[in-house]
């Protein structure tokens, strides 16, 4: 993820049309720090910016060893793998 940059300009208004047009061009603005207000009917419906300082990165196996499962946790019980296979 590249480093959040520091917003140049009050935010352009974009219609959520144009923008979906021409998403691979809004995004690459957005990386150099740019950010569009999404407007649909004149209305403001969303704002898209650089991501800020304190999202965290996620770390792959951040978790490992931490998560458990129970020793039946694919075990069935008969009456409801009945049910799910019959529709009863």
């Amino acid at each position: 993820m590249p480093e959040p940059r520091e917003p140049k300009s009050s935010p352009r208004r974009v219609g959520v049309q144009e923008f979906a047009t021409n998403l691979t061009s809004f995004l690459k603005q957005v990386e150099d720090g740019h950010r569009f207000v999404l407007m649909e009917h004149h209305r403001a419906i969303a704002e898209i910016s650089p991501p800020s300082a304190d999202i965290a990165v996620r770390k792959p196996g951040a978790l490992r060893g931490k998560i458990r499962t129970s020793d039946d946790f694919d075990f069935l019980p008969a009456d409801v793998l009945k049910a799910m296979e019959h529709g009863e």
